[in-house]
């Protein structure tokens, strides 16, 4: 669903349940931040990850301060069990250049390789496309795992780069994109 921003231009609903076959998206609520908590407390998920430190609990904490301040987060439950398994945002909508950013995933490590991912940002590029005409991705250059994860759904990387203090060194981040006219041809149409 879309709606009117205060400028006129069409937007998309952040906060839309969005159902696929293994994953349902809904809106955080903060009675979930335990199972959530749960899911990021595996060091394993963010080794590669510019914040490979966020499985500590006051690092998640102020990364779920951020996604609630922001606003977009989505919990990804398994549809079979229903259980917590990961989160994602819509980040950055910029009615101007028509383009939202989708980040921040995390999935638990049972939900690798490769279905659940897909699965979970075709629903969210879906739903982004009803209101901007181009998704990206801001990816630390280093984490190769999220680099091909973003190939494998159709993200092209871009000539453009991103440069985030990270505790108090500055990491390099690369640009991938997928327009709404690439969605509809590309792998996960």
């Amino acid at each position: 669903m879309s709606r009117p921003d205060p400028a006129g231009t069409e937007l998309f609903d952040r906060q839309a349940v969005l159902e696929g076959e293994r994953i349902l998206l809904r809106p955080y609520r903060p009675e979930d931040y335990e199972a959530l908590y749960a899911v990021a407390s595996d060091p394993l998920i963010w080794e590669v990850h510019p914040a490979h430190d966020r499985w500590q609990e006051p690092v998640f904490r102020a990364f779920m301060a951020d996604a609630v301040e922001k606003g977009g987060t989505l919990v990804a439950m398994d549809r079979a069990s229903g259980e917590i398994v990961g989160s994602s945002r819509f980040q950055g909508l910029d009615a101007a250049r028509s383009q939202v950013e989708i980040g921040w995933t995390f999935l638990a490590r049972k939900c690798w390789g490769g279905a659940y991912n897909r699965e979970m940002k075709r629903l969210m590029l879906a739903q982004a496309f009803t209101g901007v005409q181009r998704v990206v991705f801001h990816i630390g250059a280093d984490n190769i795992r999220s680099r091909k994860a973003c190939e494998a759904i159709g993200g092209r990387l871009t000539d453009a780069t991103d440069v985030v203090e990270r505790g108090g060194a500055m990491v390099l981040h690369v640009i991938y994109e997928i327009t709404r006219d690439s969605f509809a041809s590309g792998p996960l149409a």
